[in-house]
């Protein structure tokens, strides 16, 4: 208690500011994608990198199919946290990993770019940062969304790299 005394009105202000805005990006999430009420944001990362499309034939046309991410996080201060990639996985720098399934999407806000999703944990290795998540939301998406052509008879198993960035929230019970 006695440390508390230490903290200047500035201080306090900060610290205030800094939980409101990570409050503040939770909320701005549509409904559609809300995590489950019993959890709460325990950590925040931004991804660099690429949706990865593979060409495809459908039953009567072609078709740019999802492989999955390779992307870097970073924390909020810039530093590398780990990567997110196939799976869809993402494994933290302390050898913490977790394997999600989407569970509910909506269109960007800006129609270049992939949807915003909630995705649910399936899957948990290792101890560390990444241990007790169990809900992800993907918001902020810049770019990452396949070509609508390309894709033909003459491009089938090629492999389409979109460079797209996103910020994602993890959860956990509280």
């Amino acid at each position: 208690m006695r440390a508390i005394g230490l903290l200047t009105p500035t201080v306090l202000l900060a610290v205030g500011a800094v939980l409101c805005s990570v409050g503040a990006v939770a909320q701005q999430a549509p409904p559609q994608i809300q995590p489950p009420a019993n959890e709460r944001l325990v950590l925040q990362v931004h991804a660099k990198g690429f949706q990865v499309y593979t060409c495809k034939e459908d039953v009567d046309r072609y078709a740019w199919e999802l492989k999955g991410p390779e992307a870097e996080l970073f924390d909020k201060g810039g530093k590398f946290f780990g990567k997110h990639y196939y799976g869809p996985t993402w494994e933290a720098n302390d050898g913490s990993k977790i394997v999600g399934k989407a569970a509910a999407n909506v269109p960007s806000p800006d129609a270049d770019s992939i949807p915003w999703l909630l995705v649910t944990v399936v899957d948990h290795s290792g101890k560390g940062a990444l241990a007790s998540v169990t809900s992800i939301q993907r918001l902020n998406t810049k770019g990452g969304k396949a070509l609508s052509s390309g894709c033909d008879n003459t491009h089938a198993a090629e492999e389409l790299r979109v460079p797209y960035s996103a910020d994602y929230l993890f959860f956990a019970p509280k």
